[in-house]
Order: structure tokens, then C-alpha cells, then sequence
């Protein structure tokens, strides 16, 4: 198979953690043609969408050590149709770039891409899973999203809750994220103001009862094609209301529970509906805080506290999902040639 990863710039890979770089080496070792490029280094030339990209170059051996073939990797450049790929993976960091969107819709319904491009642009935010309705409403915190300075702060004195959690609504990475105390409130416009600005470039803002159990750490649940495939509990550090990796928190090994399977089994089928095939559930206490969709991460840690290696199960599914449309292409074809040769007498 041919596979484009659209990510991050290649050196800014941490090769000891990086989810990106676990499914690029599954797919390297496959013996799998990989390529990687950035949203920067999409085209159009002669109405036909180019990416400038980095080609990996075959070896007769891939190290299993991923660090040691982040080192030894080397690459060709060349401009490359991006319709050539059988699969492309969105593997950018938040925020979303739509610009890079439009340059991919004149080939998504030739070529797979992980995730799609509606699910992402409905999913580039947390109002996603502030919408969220049906079965999957039961696993929602109360959640309210406004610019509207007056209703937040009414609505932060009515709470029967001591405090709630604020945070901007195209945040990610827990940037931005704080908790409010009822009994402190007198700051909150403050915080309203600076979080949501002026005039046209203001932005929204969500308030969100706080869960019971959040200061001791949330839930990573990697999903594949609506249903978990590996979890691990992140701690926050001390004094310190984010539980992501990168902002003090640490990893624990973690089991889905029989509660965590439910919230799984109402969440699923809406992903899969919306396209996004691998996704990043953020759980704390039962409640679905937020849904991942872009470069979703915790491949490698959940590994390590399980001994699995999870990015096997992500390129067997695309592979999957590949080798299933070749074989209906082909047997489309067998069936037209079967029927513009009719008129041939046997």
C-alpha cells in the first residue's frame, strides 16, 4: 500500500513517545511505501492535489527499536499526487487546518483518510461532545457554551456545585483549562473577559460542572473503528488541575471498566457514523469529557503498561478496510466487462 502521513514536522518527533511515529514504523515494516508531508507542503497544479513529500526509503531490515529507526530513517523528496495514496492519515496537531481540508476533498471519496474530513470538521471542537444526544447524553457532563458574559455568570451562581470548570472552547492539550470556585466568583468576569476577548475575534467559552473525582486524574480510551482498544489513567501532578502528559501528569496502567464499556458502546456508533475511525476519549468519572479526532495520543504508553502494541491493530484495520475496496473495484470492473461484452456471440 502507498501511505501519506500529514502531520507535524519530521523533527519535531519525540521518538520515545510519539503515537505518529509507532503507526509510520508498523507501516514501514509492513514493507508498505510511507510518506510524510505537512498541511504547508500541499499544492494544486493543473487542477490535481500535490503534496511535497518526504518518501521513506525501503531498507532490507526495519530495526523493531523504533528510537533507532527514527534515527536511521532516511528519506527521498519528491512532489507526489496525493490521489496516489491508498491511505492518508491526519496526523496534524490541533487546531484544526481547514485550508488543508479543502486542498483533500477533491480526492476523499478515491482514497481512505484517517479520519475523515466531515467527521474532523464536526469534531475539530468540543462542541461535539457538548451535543452530543440519544444514548450517548447519559455520559455527558452539564455543559454550557456561550460568549454571553451575563448568562456564564449566572449561570456559575446558580450551580448547586462549589465549583465548575472553565476552559476555551477550541483549546486542546488542557491549555486554558481552570477551575472556578463559587466562593471566589468575584474574579470571574475577569477571567470571562480575558478568555472570551472583543468584538468579531472573540471567542466562545465552556463552562462545565466540575466531575467529582477529576483531581485525582482522567481516562485515555484509544478507539478503533467504535470500540476501545486500550486505555491508561493520567494523574495529574501536585496542585495541578490538568491530567495531560505534557503538562506534569503521569500514566498508570488502567482497565476499562464495565460502566467505561457502556459510555464506549453509546459513543461508538456516532464516530463510526461521523467517519472518525480512531479516536481519543478523555473520561473522568463516567462523564465523556472530550472526544480526540485529531493526532489522537497514548499508543506508546499504553503499550508499555500492557506489553501490547496497539499500532498493529490500527494498520490491520486500515489494510482491512483497503484490500475490501480493491476487491469491490474489481469485481465492479468484472461485471462491466461482462456486460459490454454481451453482445458478443459465445
Amino acid at each position: 500500500m502507498n501511505i501519506c502521513f500529514l502531520m507535524y514536522p519530521w523533527e519535531r518527533v519525540c521518538p520515545e513517545t510519539d503515537t505518529t511515529l509507532r503507526l509510520v514504523h508498523e507501516c514501514a515494516s509492513r514493507g508498505h511505501t510511507v510518506a510524510i508531508t505537512t498541511t504547508s507542503g500541499l499544492t494544486i497544479r493543473d487542477s490535481t492535489v500535490f503534496g511535497f513529500c518526504n518518501v521513506i526509503k525501503k531498507v532490507s531490515k526495519v530495526s523493531d527499536k523504533i528510537p533507532t529507526f527514527y534515527k536511521q530513517v532516511r528519506f527521498t523528496k519528491s512532489r507526489l499526487p496525493m490521489a496516489g495514496f491508498d491511505v492518508i492519515f491526519m496526523r496534524a496537531n490541533p487546531p484544526l487546518d481547514n485550508l488543508a481540508l479543502n486542498f483533500l476533498d477533491s480526492i476523499k471519496d478515491d482514497t481512505l483518510i484517517i479520519n475523515d474530513l466531515e467527521g474532523l470538521r464536526l469534531a475539530n471542537n468540543k462542541l461535539y461532545t457538548a451535543s452530543m444526544g440519544g444514548a450517548a447524553s447519559e455520559f455527558i457532563p452539564a455543559t454550557h457554551v456561550s460568549k454571553n458574559r451575563d448568562y456564564l455568570q449566572r449561570v456559575l451562581e446558580e450551580t448547586e456545585s462549589e465549583k465548575m470548570i472553565l476552559k476555551p472552547l477550541n483549546g486542546f492539550g488542557g491549555h486554558g483549562v481552570i477551575v472556578i470556585e463559587k466562593n471566589a466568583r468575584q474574579n470571574f468576569r475577569s477571567l470571562l473577559d480575558f478568555y472570551i476577548g472583543e468584538g468579531e475575534q472573540s471567542n466562545y467559552v465552556i463552562l462545565q460542572d466540575y466531575i467529582e473525582g477529576a483531581e485525582e486524574g482522567d481516562k485515555r480510551i484509544l478507539m478503533l473503528n467504535g470500540e476501545p482498544i486500550g486505555a491508561m489513567k493520567r494523574v495529574p501532578a501536585n496542585g495541578e488541575v490538568r491530567s495531560n502528559v505534557h503538562a506534569g501528569g503521569t500514566v498508570m496502567k488502567h482497565s476499562i471498566t464495565r460502566e467505561e464499556r457502556r459510555l464506549c458502546a453509546a459513543i461508538g456508533p456516532k464516530l463510526v457514523r461521523d467517519g472518525l475511525y480512531f479516536t481519543g476519549l478523555d473520561v473522568i468519572g463516567n462523564k465523556l469529557v472530550e472526544v480526540n479526532v485529531l493526532s489522537p495520543g497514548g499508543i506508546m504508553r499504553i503499550n508499555k503498561l500492557n506489553r501490547v502494541r496497539l499500532q498493529r491493530q490500527v494498520i490491520d484495520f486500515v489494510e482491512n478496510i483497503v484490500n475490501s475496496r480493491e476487491l469491490l473495484q474489481q469485481r465492479k470492473s468484472a461485471f462491466r466487462s461482462a456486460v459490454k461484452n454481451a453482445h458478443i456471440e459465445p
